[in-house]
């Protein structure tokens, strides 16, 4: 049914609203109730981490701007930054066209978006002229 919703908002023109809570409701949650959503630096476009939301997850961070997140390992609610200090603003937040997967543009304060201290979480390039995975990124001293 949620794919169905996501196919007849299709032909919608630029600008066409619907009510938000219609579509969170109509959002496409795998069998633990997640979705992905996808970590981007506002400003500079620097995809910063994947991680996984719930539906109150989701809530929590509209309502407050703070990134909440579901930890999978805890089975906890996870603000952003509450320990770390590293806090993720919500700027934008998008769904994609089938609803199974969310894009979150967030002002990123403090260095680190990985819990390795690095910038980001994808700090493992591969390299398919060598057949080699290098790190770009060391953690910071």
């Amino acid at each position: 049914m949620s794919k169905a919703f996501f196919q007849s908002l299709e032909p919608s023109p630029c600008k066409t609203r619907f009510p938000l809570d219609t579509v969170l409701k109509n959002l496409t949650f795998n069998e633990q109730g997640l979705i992905p959503v996808i970590t981007q630096q506002y400003d500079t476009g620097k995809v910063l981490m994947l991680a996984w939301m719930n539906a109150e997850s989701i809530r929590r961070t509209l309502a407050t701007r703070a990134m909440t997140y579901w930890s999978r390992s805890r089975q906890a609610f996870w603000v952003k930054g509450e320990s770390s200090g590293n806090t993720q603003t919500l700027k934008l937040m998008r769904i994609d066209c089938d609803g199974d997967a969310l894009l979150c543009q967030v002002d990123q304060q403090g260095g680190a978006a990985c819990h390795t201290l690095r910038s980001n979480c994808f700090y493992f390039e591969v390299d398919t002229v060598s057949s080699n995975v290098v790190v770009n990124e060391s953690i910071p001293l």
